[in-house]
Parts: structure tokens; C-alpha cells; sequence
């Protein structure tokens, strides 16, 4: 048996929706359709953004 060691997750057949960072303004897709109550933030602003792991 042959396991993925990769740490990503399997996005084929994913459908990805174009959106605006809500910090930085860079145009990227995210794997969900933001409904707007929220924002949306690229990889980079994301990763600035969220918690640290202790």
C-alpha cells in the first residue's frame, strides 16, 4: 500500500472561486464560494492572520 505523504489535500474536481484578499487586495481562488458575510484573505495575509499553534 502506497501513501501520499503530502500534507495537502486532494483539490482534483475542487471548483475554485475567484475573489479579492480583503487585506492586501491580491486577486486569488479559494475551494469555497464566500458568501459575503465574511472576508476572504489570500494564502500570505491568511497565514499573518491566524493564530499561532502552541
Amino acid at each position: 500500500m502506497v501513501k501520499n505523504m503530502s500534507n495537502r489535500r486532494d483539490d482534483r474536481g475542487r471548483e475554485l472561486h475567484k475573489v479579492t484578499c480583503a487585506d492586501c487586495g491580491q486577486e486569488t481562488e479559494v475551494p469555497f464560494k464566500p458568501d459575503g458575510s465574511r472576508p476572504v484573505y489570500c494564502r500570505e495575509c491568511y497565514r499573518k492572520r491566524r493564530p499561532r499553534r502552541y
